[in-house]
């Protein structure tokens, strides 16, 4: 298959055209992978276009590739999100590069009672930036022409409001009576919520909070995963619940 590099804007770019990969992509294009004229190339903008085409030249840090495709994926429906609970020890981040790699559509940080880990002030920034880098990568490795979004952090209150009709929000419960794997998907759902919680679990009232608005609480077995594979785990589960694998 060929590799697959990211681009800023696809926009108007057609079968016989050109398109120029510079900056970090060009530079790792040329000096870490040492691609070649004619060597086929995959270039996508991150929200579902991908063209494919020929190196036609190469720079010092840059190349310019003919396009002989342009194809257009359209986005899920329903949309993956993974609400992920800061954690200790980059197993968040673990999380959000695996998740990335099955599919995830959405990644949103979540201050968690018993989290350890807390982005405050600066680090908010800095935090949202590496779980964006992360998705990045993780989407180019798995040739994906989507990369996930990765909002700001939000708290309980706000994913207790999070939940309607159309927006189903799961929550995994080792506790919890029913399984994943016979959970069926509403058919009119536009997104799927998945909840993590921290190494330490998720609070009771945090529990309590969630069920009350209106989410989902289940299990993926009798073992418990590390926070940084349950997500992962369920959302491979997910895809398999919506005919997507």
């Amino acid at each position: 298959m060929a590799s697959l590099y990211l681009v800023d804007s696809l926009e108007g770019v057609s079968i016989g055209g050109s398109v120029t990969l510079d900056g970090a992509e060009g530079r790792h294009a040329v000096t870490v992978s040492r691609v070649r004229v004619g060597e086929v190339l995959r270039i996508s903008d991150g929200r579902g276009t991908v063209v494919t085409g020929a190196v036609a030249t190469l720079g010092r840090d840059a190349l310019e590739l003919t396009v002989s495709d342009v194809a257009a994926a359209p986005q899920p429906v329903p949309s993956l999100t993974l609400v992920q609970a800061l954690a200790k020890g980059g197993r968040d981040e673990m999380a959000v590069q695996a998740a990335t790699e099955v599919g995830v559509d959405h990644v949103v940080p979540w201050s968690a009672a018993r989290s350890v880990s807390r982005w405050e002030g600066a680090k908010v920034a800095k935090g949202r930036a590496r779980w964006a880098a992360i998705a990045h990568e993780a989407a180019k490795q798995a040739v994906r022409s989507w990369v996930p979004t990765v909002s700001d952090p939000v708290t309980t209150a706000a994913l207790a409001a999070s939940v309607s009709a159309e927006s189903v929000l799961l929550v995994l419960d080792p506790t919890a009576t029913d399984r994943l794997a016979t959970w069926e998907p509403p058919t009119d759902a536009t997104s799927i919520a998945l909840v993590v919680g921290p190494e330490g679990g998720i609070d009771g009232s945090e529990l309590d909070r969630l069920s009350a608005a209106g989410a989902v609480r289940v299990r993926l077995g009798d073992t418990v995963l590390r926070t940084s594979t349950a997500g992962p785990a369920a959302l491979a589960v997910l895809q398999t619940r919506l005919g997507r694998w």
